[in-house]
């Protein structure tokens, strides 16, 4: 029988990307419900720190706890540097909107647009970030691998791919939005494509047991 990871996620469209990023690994990627860890009410202040490696880390504490496996968690947003880093780790939580994921990303990305409305190129620069924590054990001293990379924003949303900014998000490496790009190359050049594959490889070297 495989090892198993278990990411520590339950949104769906994370889910999605991390089973892409990860495949063809020599261990199984599990997710949280998969393996019959209902949601808990302790889970809605997981990510009350400040800084992504932080929420990283809490996150992957929690579900190691839990689950006694080998657990990675991520936390990751959007930057903008206008507006001196948000919407940051406040990212899903933008528009203070509640409602099912599909409706968040449009509230968080109508905020977005507002709050950079009229405003020139040079105040649309934007970087997504990504930061992994990833626990062998739930008494082990976490390891960490961040990615990251550049883009704007632009002024209406462009494509229906990907989730949350993406449809926002311009890509200097792609010359596309995210919402307009193909899954793989969004896969290879962006933050959680990059910090997962950093994961990937050091799991090489010091396997999930």
């Amino acid at each position: 029988m495989s090892a198993r990871l278990l990411v520590a996620t339950r949104s769906r469209g994370k889910q999605r990307e991390i089973r892409d990023i990860l495949g063809g690994q020599a261990y199984d990627v599990v997710f949280p419900d998969e393996i019959g860890l209902a949601e808990r009410a302790a889970e809605a202040t997981l990510e009350d720190a400040e800084t992504f490696a932080g929420n990283a880390q809490r996150k992957a504490e929690h579900f190691a706890r839990l689950s006694g496996l080998p657990t990675a968690a991520d936390d990751s947003g959007l930057e903008v540097f206008a507006l001196d880093g948000r919407p940051g780790v406040r990212s899903r939580r933008f528009a203070l909107h509640r409602g099912p994921p599909e409706e968040q990303d449009a509230a968080n990305n109508a905020e977005l647009l507002r709050r950079l409305a009229g405003a020139p190129p040079e105040r649309r620069r934007a970087r997504y970030r990504c930061v992994v924590v990833y626990l062998p054990g739930p008494d082990a001293p976490g390891v960490t691998f961040e990615g990251a990379c550049l883009g704007a924003i632009v002024s209406a949303p462009r494509g229906h791919e990907g989730f949350g900014y993406d449809p926002l998000f311009l890509s200097d490496e792609l010359g596309q939005t995210f919402g307009e790009a193909p899954s793989e190359d969004k896969h290879r050049v962006s933050h959680r494509g990059r910090a997962f594959r950093a994961l990937a490889a050091w799991l090489v070297e010091h396997p999930p047991r």
